[in-house]
């Protein structure tokens, strides 16, 4: 069983908290990093890498990393956003993701909310075209809780465990 990296980028600590609950549920050599200190993926056979949604969107440190994953990497995708389950924008920023990745093999993905900062909901609320996700945005404020959590690890379970036993 080769080594998992858990990597991930995180402004408002949303993401780390998934992070940490992923490393947490897996078990054999695993090392979790931001982002920025995860400079090579040669030595790792899985990688889960997580980030925020930003504006509909992939932030770009995140872009930027998975542009670069090795094709035939074995990844799993997760993210925390601001919006309602299931909605399109976070879904958008998953499957832009998946572009950035597309070398990659995908193993799966998870999403969950986050709460965001007060400065980006205030600065939000002041454009007419972002009235919708505000009012989603707002009802966040107490994500990702323990529901979230106890998710996100169920997820790393079933993809560790898949990835364990050699089932792609």
């Amino acid at each position: 069983m080769s080594k998992t990296l858990i990597t991930y980028f995180s402004q408002t600590g949303n993401t780390k908290a998934v992070a940490e609950a992923i490393f947490d549920a897996l078990e054999g050599d695993k090392d979790i990093k931001p982002m920025e200190e995860s400079l090579s993926l040669d030595e790792v056979g899985l990688v889960f890498i997580g980030f925020p949604v930003q504006s509909h969107s992939v932030p770009y440190k995140a872009d930027t990393f998975l542009r670069r994953v090795p094709a035939g990497k074995r990844i799993a995708l997760f993210c925390t956003h601001g919006s309602l389950p299931g909605h399109r924008l976070s879904r958008e920023a998953l499957e832009y993701a998946l572009v950035c990745a597309a070398k990659a093999k995908l193993l799966g993905t998870f999403a969950c909310r986050g709460k965001l900062s007060m400065k980006a909901l205030e600065f939000l609320s002041r454009s007419p075209e972002h009235q919708e996700w505000t009012d989603m945005a707002a009802s966040a404020a107490t994500h990702p809780d323990d529901k979230d959590l106890a998710e996100a690890t169920a997820f790393a379970r079933k993809i560790w465990t898949t990835h364990a036993h050699g089932a792609y």
